[in-house]
């Protein structure tokens, strides 16, 4: 079983800034890819910036220039640096990956959320 744990997220004033961390744990033997969704009030879940199976950065178009992602990959950590923070980044943000882990005696690929964190921009 792997775990995702998030941390960070909250209140803050429109142009202020958050920074989310997001930490795989558990019987992983590769992550293929991990990266961040939101949801807000009455929408469906978006991505909003991930590392990709082919290692590279893939960005929601409303968050380009303002948020970043990076990672630790010996910590299967990802982060999301969120900048110029607006009221419409409102939403749950969860933390995604797929990753190979190890069931017993094989591999299995699965995908897995974490539980979610509430960013609010609000003055």
């Amino acid at each position: 079983q792997v775990q995702l744990v998030e941390s960070g997220g909250g209140l803050v004033q429109p142009g202020g800034s958050l920074r989310l961390s997001c930490a795989a744990s558990g019987t992983i033997i590769t992550i293929y890819a991990m990266g961040w969704y939101r949801q807000a009030p009455g929408k469906q879940r978006e991505l909003v910036a991930t590392f990709t199976s082919s290692d590279t950065t893939n960005y929601a178009d409303s968050v380009k220039g303002r948020f970043t992602i990076s990672r630790d990959n010996a910590k299967n950590t990802v982060f999301l640096q969120m900048n110029s923070l607006k009221p419409e980044d409102t939403a749950v943000y969860y933390c995604n990956a797929d990753v190979l882990e190890l069931k017993s005696t094989y591999g299995s690929r699965n995908t897995y959320w974490s539980q979610g964190t509430q960013v609010t921009v609000s003055s």
